[in-house]
């Protein structure tokens, strides 16, 4: 069976749902992914590593008998359109799993009103979030305060610099690493957010103003093609050997479209990375091989935490805790209590908390350290 096949045994296009009707003999759950848009490049990523999930609880015979099925729909279009898409699937679907932008994602839970759970599984901005969202990924303190520390430590890092997208996490982001960066004796001396969403960004003129403040490390909380783009621009000018550049944001996917970076010194501080080897990602790679083949989109770390969060929501299911009123307590108590009967159709078992802390090697992210609060 082919990767198209293997989508579709378990994918239904919203348009035929919409027409059908709900069907409580079937766990629905709406997949909210960027196939267009900034963050467009990660979405077929996200696509295979969900389909994954849903045909493993389908092989281990559904959740509660119920087989799973997955609604795409396209989260990298405006907030307001992808709010108004949910909406209108909001009474057929038993959940909502996904990853995107902040601003979408704020969209969303206002719209959905704690009508139906919701999923958010990629870094987010923190925050207190309204009943039935749950969020599965680190806010920007729990992401990035281990790197920053490693980093200054390690590397003598003291005059950064911030440079993000102009919407909601990257401010959370640039707030949170002021903070940061003061408390461990080092200076913010520049900062910058660029247009979000736009056309593409000046990155020379980023990089030029840049170099005139004499830094020695940039936070990166670009998203998508602008991070890229802001990589490729980079690793080209004379700032590349010796400054030191982190991103919360950056991705296999996001390094292949920048063209790979040989510098030495670009960072990336997330949950996992294809590469890094130990037995879950070995094992979850090798799974998503024998579905898709060795050609299929890279096992990145959005695409790692939507699998996760697809298997989330059936075991939330299973503890009858897939409603709005319970969902986040019952979130809680599943990755806390060590009870393993609920992931039964989950073979890697629950999403691990943590991240790392990795070089960009080539095309390749390195991991070298383990990073935890």
């Amino acid at each position: 069976m082919d990767s198209t096949s293997v989508v579709r045994a378990v994918v239904r296009d919203r348009v035929e749902v919409a027409l059908t009707g709900p069907d409580p003999a079937v766990l629905r759950l709406g997949l909210l992914l960027p196939l267009s848009g900034a963050l467009g490049l990660t979405g077929p990523s996200g696509l295979m590593a969900s389909t994954l999930a849903a045909t493993e609880l389908n092989t281990a015979g559904g959740v509660v008998g119920r087989p799973v099925q997955l609604v795409l729909l396209d989260a990298g279009q405006a907030p307001g359109v992808v709010a108004a898409d949910a909406i209108a699937l909001a009474g057929l679907v038993d959940a909502y799993v996904g990853f995107h932008t902040s601003d979408v994602h704020r969209a969303l839970e206002i719209a959905l009103g704690g009508r139906v759970p919701y999923i958010f599984t990629p870094p987010h901005e923190g925050g207190r979030r309204r009943a039935g969202v749950v969020l599965l990924g680190d806010s920007p303190t729990q992401q990035l305060a281990p790197a920053v520390r490693w980093l200054v430590t390690r590397r003598g890092a003291r005059r950064w610099a911030l440079v993000g997208s102009d919407y909601i996490w990257p401010r959370a982001v640039h707030q949170a690493a002021g903070r940061i960066v003061r408390a461990l004796g080092a200076e913010v001396v520049a900062e910058r957010l660029v247009p979000f969403p736009g056309t593409g960004i000046d990155a020379e003129a980023i990089v030029t103003g840049l170099g005139r403040q004499r830094v020695d490390a940039i936070l990166l909380s670009l998203v998508g093609r602008d991070l890229a783009q802001f990589n490729r621009v980079f690793a080209a000018s004379p700032l590349a050997s010796r400054v030191v550049r982190l991103s919360g944001s950056l991705e296999e996917n996001g390094l292949l479209a920048a063209g790979g970076d040989d510098t030495g010194e670009l960072y990336a501080a997330m949950r996992s990375f294809a590469g890094q080897g130990d037995d879950r990602r070995m094992s979850l790679a090798e799974r998503h091989r024998a579905l898709f083949g060795g050609t299929a989109p890279v096992l990145d770390a959005y695409a790692e935490a939507c699998y996760d969060g697809v298997h989330l929501a059936a075991a939330l299911a299973a503890v009858r805790a897939l409603t709005p009123e319970l969902a986040q307590v019952g979130t809680v108590r599943l990755l806390t209590s060590g009870d393993r009967m609920p992931w039964s159709g989950a073979p890697l078992g629950p999403p691990r908390a943590g991240g790392f802390l990795a070089r960009a090697t080539g095309l390749d992210l390195t991991v070298i350290a383990p990073l935890s609060g």
